[in-house]
């Protein structure tokens, strides 16, 4: 008899009857192995197949990825619940399914493919190549396809969705989160990312025609078809020159002795920043010559995420001190979220939270349009916004100067759309944050943006350094006009969903049943609000103004010595997370006090409400 070479065995795999004892995954096997046309991926089941790793088949084969707060999200690899060109090809038929539902003209209008630079060699998954293969599924259905010829910063999705009317955008990125994820995000014709429920019907429809279509695998369309095009030249033209709508001072830009120095955190920022500087009139930003380039391992941070602080921006601040630079500025890998540090008279650096750049943009933003108003603008016109765990200082400006701020949901997806709705009706809205260091100043796109948000921070710190003042001064000056607010967010992460579950029950139900707590350690508890189930004690009929979110947790305590707790789970990793503020009005200056206070209340809330060593949380650790 022959030996069994290794091409028999594929032979056989592929038209065996797998017998796991399993129908449901006999069957997810059969289909993987039919459908699946990437050599590694493939591979990668046949292997776990030929050991019988049975468990792990089911887990890679017998569930789907949902779409969560940003689409798609997830770890590279084989199986249907990771990303790969099986999962991307899938996704985007569903995608073809539901617009062609919603768009007559679709076939007129196109679709924008846009990618950053992640990538893993062992499943040869890279965005790019998801991109190509995202475009190749729609070019084979005659949908034209405005694919990017090159990375770019997430925000150029869709702010290009408006630019060419397109129907709808996918950006192909897992932005911040660790280097073996990635990510299918999706934007609507308005360019803001889908809510729901476009979300659930997509999902439907990617349900409906799992096998992959003929030509779906065709990433040769790409070089070939007529229907593609490259928005890339335009759609950065035009970019840049709405920038110019946000820049006030471009003279003193050009004249400034500020030195700033910009880490890309090994993704797609340096050249947008630079060019974003440019068109400010600023000298370009010194980069962090070892973080500059694209690349998908991350070398030099243990997570790409700027939020984690001064450990992640080592190099950028040691970069900066010999370059005799004040300001270090941090894009995520995507570009559209923004760190910024400071240098301090003392040589120690204060590295900004989310909330606190958040109120010297708000100062910002409302300064340069007070100073650059037509005559006839109306301050009541005049709108900010935030999400609802992010921190209530926009509230306070806004209580004081006559502008309205309005609270959204978390996720930039919600803000996006509640901006549409406001400029529909003619109001302005000069800027919008979270505090996970997503900003958007002004409205040209409709997502946050880190490039602009960076070149705005060095126009506003070139501003303040002509009168002598630090951006650590003036978020002081702040603070002391319109009330200090003190907050401090932090996670723990946790892998077990129904630990997670367990948690939040008990607070629903705390001393009897449908009762929540009266009390967090000797901290009375003024107002519960509970976005999962819709029920909010502060409002006369005990009904949540913000939309109900049954898919996610999120509670939010407000506290009767004026502090604002919030505790919910993250739309995109295994993370419990809470957020505390401390939000003292303008005559409570004693800043120890009010962090003192802050601090013992956030160790009641972990120790009362999340209770870790007994749930076995596993703290934060940077």
């Amino acid at each position: 008899m022959a030996e069994n070479t290794e091409g028999d065995l594929n032979s056989n795999l592929l038209h065996a009857p797998y017998h796991t004892g399993d129908p449901q995954l006999d069957m997810a096997i059969g289909q993987w192995l039919r459908w699946d046309k990437n050599p590694k991926t493939k591979e990668q089941i046949e292997n776990l197949l030929r050991n019988g790793m049975n468990k792990e088949l089911r887990d890679r084969l017998c569930c789907r990825m949902t779409f969560g707060t940003a689409g798609l999200r997830s770890a590279m690899g084989a199986g249907f619940c990771y990303i790969n060109d099986l999962t991307v090809i899938q996704s985007t038929q569903g995608m073809y399914k539901y617009l062609e539902r919603c768009f007559s003209d679709f076939k007129q209008r196109g679709f924008v493919v846009g990618y950053d630079t992640r990538g893993q060699v062992t499943s040869s998954c890279s965005s790019q190549r998801l991109a190509k293969l995202t475009a190749a599924v729609l070019l084979a259905k005659d949908v034209p396809v405005y694919l990017f010829s090159r990375y770019v910063p997430t925000p150029f999705v869709p702010y290009a969705v408006q630019k060419l009317k397109a129907v709808a955008g996918v950006m192909i990125t897992a932005s911040h989160n660790r280097k073996e994820d990635n990510g299918y995000k999706v934007y609507w014709e308005t360019g803001a990312q889908i809510t729901s429920p476009h979300d659930k019907e997509i999902l439907k429809c990617i349900e409906e025609c799992v096998e992959p279509w003929n030509g779906s695998w065709n990433d040769n369309l790409v070089d070939t078809s007529p229907l593609k095009r490259d928005p890339l030249q335009d759609i950065c033209r035009r970019y840049m020159e709405d920038l110019k709508k946000i820049c006030f001072y471009r003279e003193l830009n050009s004249k400034t002795t500020l030195k700033f120095v910009h880490t890309s955190f090994h993704g797609v920022g340096h050249d947008y920043v630079q060019l974003a500087f440019k068109v400010f009139g600023f000298k370009p930003p010194i980069p962090v010559p070892e973080q500059k380039d694209p690349d998908p391992d991350f070398s030099t941070v243990k997570c790409p995420n700027p939020e984690e602080g001064e450990s992640v921006l080592e190099l950028s601040l040691r970069l900066a001190e010999k370059e005799n630079a004040r300001i270090v500025l941090a894009t995520d890998p995507d570009a559209d979220r923004l760190a910024a540090a400071e240098l301090q008279e003392n040589g120690s650096w204060k590295v900004f939270t989310g909330n606190e750049l958040a109120a010297l943009f708000g100062w910002w933003m409302f300064d340069c349009w007070k100073k650059n108003k037509s005559r006839n603008a109306d301050v009541k016109n005049v709108y900010m916004l935030a999400t609802t765990v992010s921190s209530k200082i926009l509230k306070a400006i806004a209580l004081k100067e006559g502008f309205h701020f309005e609270e959204t949901l978390p996720g930039f997806k919600w803000i996006g759309s509640r901006i549409i709705d406001l400029l529909e009706n003619g109001k302005e809205v000069l800027f919008a944050f979270e505090e996970s260091i997503g900003f958007l100043c002004g409205t040209s796109v409709l997502d946050k943006d880190g490039v602009s948000a960076a070149v705005v921070v060095a126009e506003m710190a070139s501003y303040l350094e002509t009168m002598n003042i630090t951006l650590k001064q003036q978020l002081v000056k702040v603070y002391e006009k319109y009330g200090y607010h003190i907050s401090k967010t932090s996670y723990f992460l946790c892998y077990e969903p129904p630990t997670i579950k367990s948690i939040f029950e008990r607070l629903r139900n705390f001393d009897s049943p449908k009762e929540y707590p009266k009390f967090c350690g000797t901290f009375a508890i003024l107002h519960v609000r509970d976005i999962t189930t819709g029920y909010d004690s502060s409002q006369p009929n005990k009904k949540s103004v913000l939309p109900v979110s049954k898919n996610s947790q999120m509670i939010t305590f407000t506290f009767q010595n004026g502090c604002v707790a919030t505790l919910r789970t993250s739309g995109t990793e295994p993370k419990i997370k809470y957020y505390a503020e401390m939000c003292a009005s303008p005559d409570q200056s004693d800043t120890a006090l009010l962090e003192e206070e802050l601090k013992k209340l956030i160790d009641a809330l972990i120790e009362n409400f999340l209770q870790p060593s007994k749930n076995g949380l596993i703290w934060r650790s940077v």
